[in-house]
């Protein structure tokens, strides 16, 4: 066995029991036995490398770039001169100096912002400016006026990467211009980095290419630079590379495994931002929810998104709708920010009226027709004779013209035309449409069928009954017959409501009924305000109740409700007597006035 083995080990080189052979320090002595081989001495072996004379004793290759060796001094004071390596950059829009340059010459002077972009990202940074120096070629053939310079600490200062003589000396293209090329200074520090702004210095007034994958040289006015790698053979290079590929995960910790690309990504908000400028520890006073509320549902799930515009109309009439003295609701033309200002349209509302007029000429019951509604806008004061425009004042003309309803041949709508354009730009071209408020029509009809006792009533001229902030109604000038007179002369008026055929114009008088309805709720009951938001469909109210009773006294207060803002709620229908003689004739639905509800049957829709 080993261990009773009894044999003394000694280290064969000293004789030492305290080590082996193997674990001897030093060399072994020389032996004066040469086992019959010659006698001749055999000369030493000699490893040269001619790498090592162009790159020098370190492990890793060396590559040249566009660096020269030129003097810089200010202006005023050529005697002031200094030997600096400029580094030119095409990449760089501008000319930096580093603060030591700054420092060497004292210049002062406060700091100015400027935004440093890299492959890492853009950095905001902020540097001295410096002005009114020259820039000299070594040999002094070229001098040029150095632009301003910006100072700036991350200017690249690898003197590895200045061109030297030995760079080109072992490279048979490049042998020709060593000479040329200024050996390297160990005073001269790379101070400069000259940009775009002194495009000079980077034209290429000659050039040295040389075979495929080795570097090359360019003469530039400020002398001769070498671009590439100068390493000679594969010294520095190993014979085989491998990697790995790597990802970085969000908290920034290396992994073989590529990342989820399904990911949520939560954040929330501690109150607004004047309220944290306020309080800076307003967000450690809250007790932390994130996350908690990813899954929570809210009533307005189901509903369509706002867009951006639509988030701004909202927020528009929420601060400047407002009621005015007469208890009628004020809205103003919700216009878009920025927008252009709109051009003349006075000529083109002239001509679209003329056109209107040789149709009426020939149509004289729609020329009736067309009189009777104008008169019922100017009893109603709906539209007041324009004052006189002050010069400059931004103003728009309406063309106006007729529609009928098919089912209605003998009732017009005179249509304010918001889309015509005059130089390529409408009035609706400006103004925000507003959001769908609209409730579903299929909501609406379901509702509407759900209970025994059924009514339908309607807004009377909904859009109307919302007014025109003062100061935009000169946007709804239009031209008609004074005293509303077709034989008399033209002259300008303007609507002091929201008309039809402005894009707006229903999401206005939508919003504006559902603030009526907010406002009475306290006075008028929750019932009355819900059978306002859910049961209209635009100007036409939908309603049915277990009984009479029930739904005659929510349309008289929702009747009530509505008419303190002269709104007026009529044209009401229903399968029941009891509902229908609870309201005056006047109220009642066309078709219905002259029904005799004690031997005529109720209607059927």
């Amino acid at each position: 066995m080993a261990k009773e083995c009894t044999a003394v080990i000694k280290c064969r080189e000293c004789d030492s029991e305290n080590h082996v052979s193997a674990l001897h320090p030093g060399p072994p002595p020389a032996t004066s036995g040469h086992g019959g081989e010659s006698t001749e001495e055999t000369p030493p072996l000699t490893v040269e490398s001619s790498c090592t004379e162009v790159c020098g004793e370190g492990q890793s290759p060396r590559s040249c770039s566009k660096i020269c060796l030129v003097k810089v001094f200010p202006e005023a004071h050529p005697e002031r001169v200094t030997r600096a390596y400029a580094v030119l950059d095409d990449q760089s829009n501008r000319s930096l100096a580093r603060p030591d340059f700054f420092d060497m010459y004292n210049i002062k002077g406060s700091d100015s912002p400027f935004t440093l972009r890299t492959c890492a990202g853009s950095t905001e940074m902020m540097g001295r400016r410096a002005t009114g120096f020259i820039v000299q070629s070594l040999d002094g053939t070229t001098t040029l006026t150095l632009p301003t310079l910006i100072e700036c600490s991350n200017i690249p200062s690898d003197r590895a990467e200045i061109p030297t003589p030995e760079a080109a000396l072992y490279h048979t293209h490049l042998k020709p211009i060593a000479h040329s090329i200024p050996s390297l200074d160990p005073e001269a520090k790379i101070l400069l980095l000259l940009g775009r702004d002194l495009l000079r210095v980077h034209k290429v007034r000659e050039q040295r290419n040389g075979p495929h994958d080795t570097p090359y040289a360019q003469r530039v006015d400020l002398g001769w630079v070498i671009v590439g790698d100068v390493c000679l053979g594969s010294t520095h290079r190993p014979a085989a590379i491998q990697t790995y590929h790597t990802n970085i995960l969000e908290n920034k910790r290396p992994s073989f495994f590529s990342p989820c690309p399904n990911k949520l990504h939560v954040k929330e908000k501690f109150g607004s931002l004047s309220e944290q400028t306020a309080v800076p520890d307003l967000r450690r006073s809250f007790k932390c929810t994130l996350g908690s509320t990813v899954f929570e549902t809210t009533k307005d799930d189901s509903k369509i998104g706002l867009s951006v515009e639509d988030r701004l109309f909202l927020e528009l009439m929420g601060k400047e709708m407002f009621m005015d003295n007469a208890n009628s609701w004020v809205a103003p033309l919700p216009f878009r920010t920025p927008r252009e200002r709109l051009p003349h349209s006075r000529d083109q509302a002239l001509t679209r009226l003329a056109s209107v007029q040789r149709t009426l000429e020939k149509r004289p019951e729609m020329k009736k027709h067309f009189v009777t509604f104008m008169q019922n806008i100017l009893d109603r004061d709906h539209a007041e004779q324009a004052p006189p425009l002050p010069a400059g004042k931004e103003c728009w003309y309406l063309p106006i013209f007729g529609v009928y309803h098919p089912q209605k041949p003998d009732q017009i709508r005179v249509v304010f035309d918001s889309s015509a354009k005059s130089h390529g730009v409408s009035l609706n071209d400006v103004l925000l449409s507003g959001p769908d408020l609209n409730n579903s029509s299929v909501g609406v009809l379901l509702q509407f069928r759900r209970e025994a006792f059924a009514v339908t009533v309607d807004i009377e001229q909904m859009f109307h009954s919302f007014v025109v902030r003062e100061d935009h109604r000169d946007f709804l000038r239009f031209f008609w017959h004074k005293h509303n007179d077709p034989a008399d002369d033209l002259c300008e008026y303007r609507m002091k409501v929201h008309v039809f055929g402005n894009s707006p114009s229903p999401s206005v008088a939508i919003y504006g009924f559902r603030r009526t309805a907010a406002h009475g709720e306290e006075e008028f009951g929750s019932d009355a305000r819900c059978f306002t938001e859910r049961e209209f469909y635009v100007d036409d109210g939908l309603l049915s109740r277990p009984t009479a009773s029930e739904a005659i006294d929510l349309l008289k207060r929702t009747q009530k409700m509505l008419a303190i803002s002269n709104i007026r709620l009529h044209k009401v229908a229903s399968n029941s007597r009891e509902v229908m003689e609870a309201f005056p004739v006047d109220d009642r639905a066309k078709g219905l006035k002259e029904l005799n509800l004690d031997a005529d049957a109720t209607p059927i829709q």
